[in-house]
């Protein structure tokens, strides 16, 4: 398959410019799934939901990396990046999902989610595979060791912190909890921090535009997230721990 510099291009300034966006609409009015979903409309199961809008992430690369792209020691280091990149989504699909005990989603929400992670899954594995070019010695550079530490540190952070917040409801409750441990004793977010960390670190080690778009994206989708449940849980707890932050640890 040939690259498509074009549609990199595209894809890339569609996730600035939506990443963009998005932040702007959260500054004035949350996502309605979760704790601020409203009433009235049709919604998924929680488990099927993520699944099938979190999947295409993991299955659209796996399509590409399955289908012919062709193999030499050059594109070793971007198929091992994709991994990384399709691991992460692995474990939002197949483990996270079926575990997980939040509330119904509305069928908007998991839609959107859903053409976002196929688009993205596109976007990362048809330019990691297709378009990236790096020669022997770059995976032995310091910026793809750096950024493939910080991608494992925000993936521990990430999923250690789901299972502290699974494990604050037992089986069918819906109610909130303070979340302790972990990242959670310094920040409200620490799975958002987590999922940040994670996508930074991978667009370090890549040192191209779809990933830090991606990275971008992300950011500006759940750094607000972290802190209207940073509001929420203040709202709800008198005894909320004063000196926790939203999202970044001392700061803010």
């Amino acid at each position: 398959m040939e690259c498509h510099d074009s549609a990199v291009s595209c894809l890339s300034g569609t996730l600035l410019i939506g990443g963009v966006a998005f932040l702007l609409h959260q500054r004035r009015s949350c996502t309605p799934y979760g704790r601020y979903a409203v009433g009235g409309g049709r919604c998924c199961p929680a488990r099927l939901a993520w699944f099938l809008q979190e999947a295409p992430a993991f299955l659209v690369p796996l399509v590409l990396l399955l289908g012919g792209s062709r193999r030499s020691p050059q594109t070793t280091g971007p198929t091992l990046l994709l991994c990384t990149f399709m691991l992460h989504y692995f474990h939002r699909s197949f483990i996270y999902a079926p575990l997980t005990r939040g509330r119904p989603v509305p069928l908007p929400i998991m839609f959107y989610a859903a053409a976002f992670c196929s688009l993205n899954g596109f976007l990362q594995g048809h330019f990691l595979l297709h378009c990236a070019t790096f020669d022997l010695t770059w995976l032995g550079t310091a910026r793809v060791a750096a950024g493939c530490v910080l991608f494992a540190v925000g993936m521990v952070v990430n999923v250690h912190s789901d299972i502290i917040l699974r494990r604050l409801r037992r089986p069918g409750e819906t109610v909130y909890r303070i979340p302790r441990g972990g990242m959670f004793d310094l920040v409200s977010g620490a799975n958002f921090l987590g999922e940040i960390v994670e996508w930074f670190g991978y667009a370090v080690a890549i040192w191209a535009t779809p990933t830090f778009a991606f990275a971008v994206f992300t950011a500006c989708s759940v750094g607000p997230r972290a802190y209207q449940h940073h509001r929420d849980y203040q709202r709800r707890f008198q005894d909320y721990p004063p000196s926790r932050k939203a999202l970044v640890p001392f700061i803010f």
